[in-house]
This record gives C-alpha cells, structure tokens and sequence, in this order.
C-alpha cells in the first residue's frame, strides 16, 4: 500500500484522494472536538484519547511497517515537541474559554499560518482566487466566533486569556500541520512516520499530565465511561489526523489545510442535529461563506 500511496503523488487522482481525505478528515475533527467537550476535565479526556491511539498505533510500529531510518529520529522529536505545545495550549483554551467561542478562533488561525509556512517551507504558492477563498472562508470562521461572543452569558471573565491561547494553539496548528508534512515527505514510507508519530505522541505527555490531575481530584470521574470516551477518540484522532497528514504528502499542504477548516461547519451542523442547538439565518450565512470559500479555493487550483 506504501507503493501505491507513493506513485500517487503530485498525479491528478491523488489530489483526489488528498482532496477527499481533508473533507473526511475535517467531519472527523467536528466529532473530535464534540467529543473533547463533553462532562470530563479537557485534561482526563485528552489524555484518555492519547493512550488510546498511542496503544493503538505501538504493535503496527513496532511489528508492521519498517523501521524509520536514522534521519527521522530528530524528525520525531521535534514534532513530539510541538504536538506537546499544541495540546498544552489546546487544554488551557478550552478551560479558559467557550468552545463555540475560541474554536472557530483556533481554526481560522491555523491554516492561514500554513499556507505561509507551506510557501516558506516547500514553496508552494496560492493564485489570487485561492487567496480570495481563504479571505472568504477566514472571514466566515472568525464571523461565527464573534457572532457566538456576541451572544455568550456566561465566562466572560476569563475570555481574554481565552482569546490569546486560541490565537498560540492555532499558530501551532499551522506549525504541526507544515511540520507533518515536512515529515511524513522525509519518510521513505508513509506509513513508518503515522505510526511512530502516534505511538510516540500519544504514549507520553498527556497521559502523564492527566494520571496527576486524577489522582489529584477529591472526586474522580469514574474510568469506564472514560475509557471509553478515550478509545472512541482514539479512533476517531487516528482517521482524522492520519488522513490529513497523508493528504499532506499527496497534494498542496496549504490546500488541504484550508479544506480541513470546514470542520466549522460540520461542528456547527453537529450542534445543531444531535444538540439540538439553534443555527438561525446569521450563523447559517456564516457557514456558508466557510463552505464558499473552500469551494473557491479548490477551483483556484
């Protein structure tokens, strides 16, 4: 299959398939982020996904595909670094803030970034209509942050930390997105660099971070219905990052990272399917300009 994903670069049919996995990836990540808002502490519920994936992903590493060669050692460690930053950052926004709030603020950050970082990194340059397609789809996010704001009632208080995390996590959503990509490129096998990178991302940091935090609690959350958010998450973190990174390797880094931002759009027909959460004329224009602009940007191409 490596064979096969490899011969598929830079071909019509494997933008295709990276177009495809950057729309699956950002349905997938609607659900990830409804799943880390549920009743647990951020910090238990990130790190029962991370040991999820990260056992996951250890057999397949360790047995299945080869070995990474000696190059992507350093390669390893320092996307170990900025996942750690970035889930740091995560967590503290989301503690700090409303997530229908500083979401769209984190995803409207990120891509904008990698596309930069993308230009500087492997020299891919947007065309004036893809530039207008980002202009349309980042005006649509950040219209549905400040609209939800603007209609917030409660955690006030903490919104201007919340706001300056949003803005760190989403640079730093650019820097794993560009950074991924950069590895998952110096890999002789695709699928060498996913499952490394899940075993060593999600085996060490935050489970740490949450097994202090449980232990800490005066009244801990019960394991099962944990667990079992975490291993539903595992799957879920291991389809959607897996295939936006593969995407990464088979097209334009800042195309699919602004595909995968229609997230927003799927997280808000989410809310409004199985949270029965009101859309309203306002936020269903501001969807579609989201929509709009990715539109825009693929026909820029």
């Amino acid at each position: 299959m490596s064979d096969w994903v490899i011969s598929l670069q830079g071909t019509s049919a494997g933008h295709q398939i990276a177009i495809g996995l950057a729309l699956l990836s950002a349905i997938l990540h609607a659900i990830f982020g409804a799943l880390q808002k549920g009743s647990h502490d951020p910090w238990l519920t990130r790190g029962a996904i991370d040991i999820s994936y990260g056992l996951i992903a250890m057999p397949f590493a360790l047995f299945v595909v080869p070995w990474p060669e000696p190059h992507m050692w350093l390669i390893f460690a320092g996307a170990f670094f900025i996942h750690c930053a970035y889930k740091y950052l995560q967590a503290m926004t989301y503690t700090r803030g409303a997530y229908t709030v500083v979401y769209p603020i984190v995803r409207g950050t990120g891509p904008l970034f990698a596309i930069i970082g993308a230009f500087f990194l492997f020299g891919e340059r947007f065309s004036g209509l893809q530039w207008l397609g980002v202009l349309v789809l980042l005006s649509g996010i950040y219209g549905l942050g400040l609209y939800n704001l603007r209609t917030l009632t409660v955690g006030r208080e903490t919104l201007k930390m919340a706001f300056v995390f949003a803005t760190l996590t989403g640079l730093l959503v650019s820097a794993y997105t560009t950074y991924d990509a950069y590895g998952i490129r110096a890999s002789t096998d695709p699928f060498t660099f996913l499952a490394w990178l899940f075993m060593i991302d999600g085996l060490f940091f935050m489970p740490s971070i949450a097994l202090i935090r449980y232990r800490g609690m005066s009244n801990p959350p019960t394991l099962g219905p944990l667990m079992m958010r975490g291993l539903i998450g595992g799957v879920i973190a291991i389809a959607s990052f897996g295939g936006i990174i593969l995407a990464t390797r088979l097209a334009n880094v800042g195309q699919v990272a602004v595909l995968r931002e229609t997230s927003t759009v799927f997280a808000a027909v989410i809310g409004w399917v199985m949270l029965n959460e009101r859309v309203g004329p306002r936020r269903f224009t501001l969807m579609a300009l989201i929509a709009l602009g990715a539109v825009i940007v693929e026909l820029g191409a």
